[in-house]
This record gives C-alpha cells, sequence and structure tokens, in this order.
C-alpha cells in the first residue's frame, strides 16, 4: 500500500471525489471551483462556478450536476455554462448544499448544512430526473457522506455533528427512505468527525475523519477493520477509483490555525487491497 500526491492542486477545502469514465471529479468548496483529475497525465482541469460547491456528480447523458450555495445546477464542462435547477432551502441564507450522490436509479441526493451549526436546521433532499426536489429526511445539522449497498435496498448517511452512520432501508420504485436506524456511532473511538464516505465491493464503509486524519474501514455493523493516517488533519472524503476501481482517492482542506504542507492536495493509495462500487450518475 502506497499513499502518494496526486496532482498538483491545493483545495481550500477539497470535497466530495466521485469517478467517473477515466477521471476523478471533486470540488474546492471554498476555492469555488468543480476539477477533473486524469491520472494519465497527473493534470488538473476546474471551472469556476461562482460560489461555494458542495458536490459534483456526472450526468448519464453526458455533463455534470452540482450543488452549493444555490442549490442545484447543471454544469456543462465544454462551455463551462451552469444551467439553475432550483434552490431546495431559499429561505435560508445561512445554508448550502453540502455533500451527496446519486442513487442506482439516478436520483440525486444531497444535504444541506447549517453554516452557523444551528442544530436540525438542514435536511437531505432529492433531485429527480424530472428535476422536481424533494425533502427526504428533516432535523439534519450537516449533511454529509451517502453511499447505497450493491443491490440498493440500504443507504448510510452520515449527519456529521451525530457522531454516527445512518441507515434506511430505500425504496427505488419511490426514492423513498424508511426504518431508520443507527448502523453504528464512532463517538469515542475515532479522533475528529465523520464526514465523506465510500463502499467497497464487500460492503464494508470507508469514513473519511475531519480533524482526525485518517480514513476509518468499518463493516456494516461498525467493526473497525483499517485504519489510514494521513499526513495532514482535515481529511473530507473518499472515493474508489482508478483501474478495477481498485484506488482510494483522499480529498483533504486546509486547516484554519496550523501550516500543514500537504493539506489541501488530492491523495491516492494504490493497492488498498478493496474494490469500489462503481458511481451512479444522475438519470436527468
Amino acid at each position: 500500500m502506497n499513499l502518494e500526491l496526486a496532482g498538483d492542486y491545493r483545495a481550500q477545502w477539497g470535497e466530495g471525489p466521485i469517478w467517473w469514465g477515466d477521471s476523478l471529479y471533486y470540488v474546492d468548496i471554498e476555492g469555488h471551483k468543480v476539477l477533473r483529475y486524469d491520472p494519465a497525465s497527473n493534470t488538473e482541469k476546474y471551472w469556476e462556478v461562482g460560489e461555494r460547491v458542495g458536490t459534483v456528480v456526472p450526468r448519464r447523458k453526458g455533463g455534470l450536476v452540482i450543488a452549493g450555495d444555490s442549490g442545484f445546477s447543471f454544469l456543462d464542462p465544454a462551455s463551462g455554462a451552469l444551467t439553475p435547477l432550483g434552490n431546495p432551502e431559499p429561505d435560508k441564507p445561512e445554508n448550502r448544499v453540502n455533500d451527496g450522490k446519486c442513487s442506482p436509479d439516478g436520483r440525486f441526493f444531497a444535504g444541506t448544512i447549517s453554516l452557523v451549526k444551528k442544530e436540525g436546521d438542514a435536511a437531505l433532499y432529492r433531485l429527480n430526473p424530472n428535476q422536481e426536489i424533494h425533502k427526504v429526511y428533516d432535523g439534519v445539522t450537516n449533511s454529509n457522506g451517502i453511499v447505497w449497498t450493491a443491490d440498493g435496498s440500504t443507504l448510510f448517511y452520515i449527519d456529521t455533528p451525530r457522531l454516527a452512520v445512518l441507515a434506511f432501508d430505500y425504496d427505488a420504485s419511490t426514492g423513498t427512505l424508511s426504518n431508520e436506524r443507527i448502523a453504528f456511532s464512532t463517538a469515542d473511538r475515532v479522533p475528529g468527525v465523520p464526514d465523506g464516505m465510500a463502499i467497497d465491493t464487500d460492503g464494508n464503509l470507508w469514513v473519511a475523519f475531519c480533524h482526525g486524519g485518517c480514513v476509518v474501514c468499518f463493516d456494516q455493523e461498525g467493526t473497525e477493520l483499517r485504519r489510514i493516517s494521513f499526513p495532514c488533519r482535515e481529511v473530507t472524503a473518499p472515493a474508489f477509483g482508478g483501474d478495477q476501481l481498485g484506488d482510494l482517492y483522499v480529498a483533504t482542506g486546509i486547516p484554519k490555525d496550523e501550516i500543514e504542507e500537504e493539506a489541501g492536495r488530492l491523495f491516492v493509495i494504490r493497492g488498498i487491497g478493496a474494490t469500489g462500487l462503481a458511481a451512479n450518475g444522475f438519470a436527468g
């Protein structure tokens, strides 16, 4: 297993990596950019989007969907043009859309974050292929990692301040969640707080710990299987990518109160010994 730097870009706050085609897409939230990392050339291309952007996902028909300060938008990679799709919380200027991913059936799920840490003031939303936006889960403070099992029947989800991974039954026919439960707690077990998350082909959950400088692999009952430490504290989100989805890419951010040489860089771990589930594209 080798931990390496990927590319040259240093994000203010890297987040939301997702592998699509032969490249890794991710965002720099505070840098207002969507990025594409090409491992073949070890270079990045980026698009300025003019606001904080919390997540990016691919569209099955081509192009990208992003979400941030002003809600959901299409992004045309060829021109950089944005097409607004709607803001789920126009009455809450101190909230923005944060992390999100698409379900296997092609719906885009993304949640909001209260930037002033108002407990329970955010929510998880669903953007349907017909571009309708629906609230699917309320009482959130800082919406983060979200993944589905290989059969699409279970959704795992992180509302960071709860220090836990939640689980729901997922109905692909309606895009609805039910049977909420705590899959496992991370409190007093790992430094920092749970942030982004990826799932592998064995169903294990790989969780990044912001402020904790690590990614931890858990089984679905919360048994810790592996812990990988990084040379920077703000480890934000992992994603499987590369050949056979056998590499683990990890985004990081720059802390406000400490100088860390490699903070904000994108990392890749080759030979991780696990393979990821393929990313889902937006069906709209």
